[in-house]
């Protein structure tokens, strides 16, 4: 008799628990596949520390293949769900599919960042999801700070260290605790010339921060966090992001050239494809974690709306430790649906308590209902951690040693680009890379790269420098793929090629980029009209005779050659070098001896080029307040 074939979507908290307890449960006696965009399953509690220097990147990292020896692992991320065929279709990382067939399937593909429809933010905000964004905004509070220590006038210094956090929640209370902190040991060993001192702010509509939490605790996190000089704001969020900071609820602007989105979380859109009922963007099961009239299909993690059995008529929140439960209740389950196990058992819980981390000694902690603050909170959120996480407890405890007799290291390793982590994606695990595929882009058009197209180079790497217009302007210029733009919820609206193609962000003067190669061949017949330095080849559609080929000399002054007469009213350019007349321009055939044009992609998503940063892409979900958990 075949084994039975099980195939486990997602390896956050409750994906690779599930793996890691059905592995146990079986032995061997099933095939167990788990799919994911990468190899690791990320202790995500611990990335506030990565950013703010503490922790090594891997340090919050467990290896799938070491830890999970009998499970096949599947690089990819799901595309299509065919349900009755029990099929599910993936594409791998480097844009190969493939099809998983299955028996049972478990849905615990996790959450990505809640994108509300504020002007600017898709544009100008980062995440907080994923390694890759932890590690961007690391690099880039570094660089602000070393840019504002050489800036000469007093309001640019300022902008630069001024940092804005949205949501006080669990992440965006402990990123905002971390950041002041290391920003503040940054400044003390290179002081800014003004006297200044970074500032970090926090929003939330909240009535108090860490809303989720008893009030004592609340209480002790706003006043460890005014102590440390966080500017804590409640009953007030953003209104508009703009290039160069941000407009509030209350009307005031603050200049800032950092915007972390720390709001909350939806359900990971792969659920909204499958046509099932669902509660809020997640998908209903039953108490026993199986979705209704598929006994094939289970759900568990930030994908699932699991009914609370504490709290009759409502849904377990979106966190961590619920998702670390529901994984294991989902396994056993799924054992026991193919008679590898003991008998299905409904999903209850009971909270332990909760664990805050505000850097140093100071956290917020709760456990069995214990309030602590101060240094015992501080070792009871560390002992905590290193319990629930499977590995690297030696390593992660080496790393808080060092932290605290050895200064941090505040270096820029530019591993990761602001336009790699967008904030509207459906895979903020991993990176977005030029020329690389498209993630799940035929099933769901809110993933792929936001609008953030910008290099960092330009404007210190903040992601909402110059030329990055408001929501409704114009979009980056100059980028493939930015004759659409988001605006707002998402809505796209096309621009003229004329005014796409300029090359230089909106307002600024030319010549005041850096000199570089003329463009070649531009992408799909794009006019390629924003190479620093250069003039675009204006002999395409609509342009005069280009001007921008090697020799930086028109199509006129070729050595023995005429003018190139192929352009639109005109006849084919006859001796240009190395091939026979122009013959693809407008109305013509290609030029022969020349390199085959690349076949145009679809006008709302050109594929990025080897250089430069992907383009926007159109999104369409509409607004959803209600995942408000902050795993």
């Amino acid at each position: 008799m075949s084994r039975p074939r099980i195939v486990i979507v997602g390896a956050g908290f409750a994906g690779y628990r599930a793996a890691r307890t059905l592995s146990r449960q079986t032995r061997g006696r099933a095939h167990i596949t788990l799919l994911n965009p990468t190899d690791y399953f990320l202790y995500v509690p611990l990335l506030p520390q990565v950013a703010a220097g503490v922790l090594e990147p891997r340090r919050v990292t467990v290896s799938l293949s070491d830890t999970l020896p009998d499970v096949r692992l599947v690089l990819g991320e799901a595309d299509r769900i065919d349900l009755d065929g029990r099929t599910l279709h993936y594409t791998g990382p480097e844009g190969d599919g493939g099809t998983l067939s299955y028996d049972r399937l478990v849905l615990a593909a996790g959450s990505v960042n809640k994108l509300l429809p504020i002007p600017g933010v898709a544009e100008h905000a980062h995440g907080f999801r994923g390694l890759p964004e932890a590690l961007y905004l690391r690099d880039h509070v570094t660089r602000q700070v070393e840019l504002a220590a050489a800036a000469e006038d007093p309001k640019t210094c300022a902008a630069r260290c001024t940092f804005v956090v949205v949501g006080a929640g669990y992440t965006g209370t402990e990123v905002a605790a971390h950041g002041q902190m290391f920003t503040d040991a940054q400044v003390r060993k290179h002081p800014l010339r003004q006297g200044l001192r970074p500032r970090w702010i926090l929003l939330d509509v909240a009535p108090r921060v860490l809303p989720e939490m008893d009030g004592k605790l609340s209480a002790t996190a706003d006043r460890v966090l005014r102590q440390r000089g966080v500017d804590v704001r409640m009953g007030t969020s953003v209104k508009e992001a703009t290039p160069d900071g941000v407009v509030l609820t209350d009307g005031e602007f603050v200049e800032t050239r950092t915007l972390v989105w720390c709001v909350g979380v939806r359900p990971d859109p792969l659920v909204e494809s499958l046509g099932l009922p669902m509660e809020k963007g997640r998908l209903l099961v039953d108490p026993n974690l199986q979705v209704p009239g598929r006994p094939e299909l289970f759900a568990c993690g930030d994908v699932a709306a699991v009914p609370d059995l504490e709290k009759p008529g409502s849904y377990t929140p979106m966190t961590a430790q619920h998702a670390w439960r529901h994984g294991k209740v989902a396994a056993g389950n799924v054992a026991a649906s193919l008679g590898l196990g003991g008998e299905r058992k409904p999903y209850r819980h009971r909270d332990l308590g909760f664990v805050v981390d505000l850097g140093g000694a100071k956290a917020a902690a709760n456990p069995l209902g214990v309030a602590l603050s101060g240094v015992p909170a501080g070792a009871v959120t560390r002992g905590y951690h290193l319990a629930a996480m499977p590995g690297n407890r030696v390593r992660v405890a080496a790393d808080w040693l060092l932290d605290a007799v050895l200064p941090r290291q505040a270096v820029q390793l530019g591993l990761v680009r602001s336009w790699s982590v967008p904030l509207d994606t459906s895979s903020p695990e991993v990176a977005r890379v030029p020329g690389g595929p498209g993630t799940r882009q035929e099933a769901s058009a809110r993933s792929g790269p936001g609008a953030a197209v910008e290099a960092d180079t330009h404007d210190g790497g903040t992601g909402t420098g110059p030329g990055k217009g408001r929501a409704g302007d114009e979009p980056a210029k100059g980028q493939p793929g930015s004759g659409v733009t988001l605006s707002g919820s998402g809505a796209a609206e096309r621009r003229s090629e004329r005014e796409l193609a300029k090359g230089r962000p909106s307002g600024e003067p030319a010549g005041t980029w850096p000199a570089d190669e003329p463009a070649k061949g531009p992408l799909g017949g794009t006019q390629a009209r924003s190479r620093p330095g250069g003039e675009p080849p204006e002999g395409q559609p609509g342009g005069e005779p280009a001007r921008n080929q090697p020799g930086g000399e028109p199509a006129r002054n070729q050595p023995g050659g005429e003018p190139a007469r192929n352009q639109p009213g005109g006849e084919p350019a006859r001796n240009q070098p190395g091939g026979e007349p122009a013959k693809n321009q407008p109305g013509g055939e290609p030029a022969k001896n020349q390199p085959a044009p690349v076949p145009r992609p679809p006008d709302d998503q050109p594929p990025p080029g080897p250089d430069i940063a992907p383009g926007p892409v159109k999104r369409s979900d509409p607004p959803d307040d209600s995942a408000k958990g902050d795993s």
